[in-house]
C-alpha cells in the first residue's frame, strides 16, 4: 500500500532525450521540430527516490542515462509484437473520441 518514486541520480532536459533517441537510433540529434510550448508547460521533472532506495534497498540497473535509454530502445524494438496492437488500439480509442468531441 505504499508509494515509492523511482529514479536514479541526475537529470536530463526534454530537448536531450530527443538527441539521444534519435542519435541512438541512427537519426541525426537536430532531427526534429520544435514546437511552442503548451500553457503550464511542466519545465523540469525531479523524481526523489531516497525513500525507495533507503526502506527497500533499491538500487537503478542503469547509473547513466545514455545506456538506460539505449535498453529501453532495444526492449522496443525485440518486443514490437507485444507493444504494436496495444498502440493501435489506444490510437482507435483517442480517435473515436475526438469524434464524439
Amino acid at each position: 500500500g505504499e508509494t515509492y518514486l523511482i529514479g536514479a541520480d541526475g537529470e536530463v532536459d526534454n530537448k536531450t532525450v530527443v538527441a539521444e533517441i534519435l542519435t541512438l537510433m541512427g537519426r541525426e540529434p537536430d532531427d526534429f521540430d520544435h514546437v511552442t510550448d503548451r500553457p503550464g508547460h511542466d519545465r523540469r521533472y525531479a523524481i526523489d527516490w531516497t525513500r525507495l532506495r533507503d526502506e527497500l534497498g533499491w538500487q537503478p540497473q542503469y547509473r547513466d542515462f545514455r545506456s538506460g535509454l539505449a535498453a529501453t530502445i532495444d526492449w522496443y524494438r525485440a518486443n514490437e509484437d507485444w507493444w504494436r496492437p496495444q498502440k493501435s488500439a489506444t490510437e482507435a480509442r483517442y480517435a473515436t473520441a475526438e469524434q464524439v468531441l
